[in-house]
């Protein structure tokens, strides 16, 4: 196309009119009701200091990291073959599960929120 052609031609939009910004609602239009800081609003069982389930979600972190760790460990040991490996992998199933319970358990009662306890 010549420049003269371009000049006469119509404009058709591409993708950029999705980028258009929306027209935001008038401000009389809704009210925003939502209880943050609002206690009176609040139901009877809901407390917005707690944690939903009591449980500290460290915790909950800390369980899944290391249940994944000692799992591929001791799939390792039983993927290497040896007697002594599975011997081993064994041993460190038995022994480090309740290690690992207790230590998380104690952490747990010493994280959780005794000021705002759960349900």
């Amino acid at each position: 196309m010549t420049p003269q052609e371009l000049q006469h031609r119509p404009h058709r939009p591409g993708w950029q009119h999705w980028f258009r910004p929306i027209a935001s609602p008038p401000a009389d239009s809704f009210e925003v009701t939502s209880p943050i800081r609002d206690d009176t609003r609040l139901g009877p069982t809901e407390d917005l200091d707690r944690g939903p389930d009591g449980v500290p979600h460290a915790v909950v972190g800390l369980t899944a990291y290391f249940s994944v760790i000692l799992a591929l460990l001791v799939l390792s040991m039983f993927f290497i073959g040896s007697t002594l490996g599975m011997i081993g992998g064994v041993l460190l199933v038995i022994l480090a599960v309740p290690v690992m319970v207790s230590k998380l358990n104690k952490k747990s009662r010493r994280d959780r929120d005794h000021r705002h306890p759960s349900r």
